[in-house]
């Protein structure tokens, strides 16, 4: 099962770091390029604990629609999501949040799945798919980090209450 650890610092405080991580919109931003949308369950604004996410979207030249769960919720610290339907066989993605001294954020990822068909998914691990699933949380990181740090995150829903 191969397991991705992503680091990223963030020159903004933790709370809106924190919720910019759960905004199904940055998240739709940051996969622009994928068509990533939100098409059942909770579809804008903040993820919460216990609620799902359908996401369609088109990686690898397929469009394909994945179902998340929101396991847990530790506000400003923690949360996961873990996958209840799609085409992988199950993950879990871990979000790792910590306040540094300097009022910034350090954002640690923690993303581990294991590919469907046993051997062949193996093969296709090695081959293409932990690069594009790095590269595909990097973008979302990127993202994440751009829009805390410009001020774009006033725009989006669900974060006004940091205004």
């Amino acid at each position: 099962m191969p397991e991705l650890h992503l680091k990223t610092y963030i020159k903004a405080p933790i709370q809106i770091v924190f919720d910019l991580a759960r905004s199904i919109d940055l998240h739709m931003l940051s996969l622009e390029h994928t068509n990533e949308k939100a098409v059942a369950g909770r579809t804008t604004g903040l993820v919460e604990k216990n609620e799902t996410v359908t996401w369609q979207a088109k990686h690898l030249g397929i469009t394909q629609k994945l179902t998340s769960h929101i396991t847990d919720v530790e506000p400003y610290h923690f949360f996961a999501d873990e996958m209840l339907r799609g085409a992988f066989k199950s993950f879990r993605h871990e979000h790792h949040f910590e306040q540094l001294e300097n009022g910034d954020t350090f954002m640690r990822d923690v993303f581990s799945y294991t590919s469907p068909l046993w051997f062949l998914g193996k093969i296709a691990d090695k081959f293409f798919l932990e690069n594009y699933m790095t590269k595909l949380l990097e973008q979302r990181n990127l993202t994440l980090k751009q829009v805390a740090e410009d001020g774009r995150w006033k725009e989006l829903p669900g974060m006004d209450k940091h205004l």
